[in-house]
């Protein structure tokens, strides 16, 4: 689905999508081209818990917690530098 059809099919709510499609500006705004709505929520901390369980069950999926109320999705990637305590390793001398 596009963004444009979801808000008319779930007008006013708090959702968990995910991109199925999407791809990145040169100036890091990510841009989602085909999406699936993953699940309804009550509210949005409803929905940012529910994405946070999701997001760390299949952290190599996209999904994102939004509210239909917004007209466009504002959505910029930050790039990290450094290490992320996940992913270092300790080298032993």
């Amino acid at each position: 689905m596009l963004w444009t059809e979801i808000r008319i099919a779930y007008p006013n709510e708090w959702l968990i999508i995910e991109a199925i499609e999407a791809h990145t500006t040169p100036d890091n705004e990510r841009l989602l081209d085909r999406l699936s709505v993953i699940e309804r929520c009550s509210d949005g901390k409803e929905a940012f818990q529910r994405y946070r369980r999701l997001h760390q069950t299949y952290p190599q999926r996209e999904f994102y917690f939004v509210h239909t109320g917004k007209e466009k999705l504002d959505i910029h990637e930050q790039q990290w530098l450094g290490f992320r305590r996940g992913y270092a390793t300790h080298i032993e001398g």
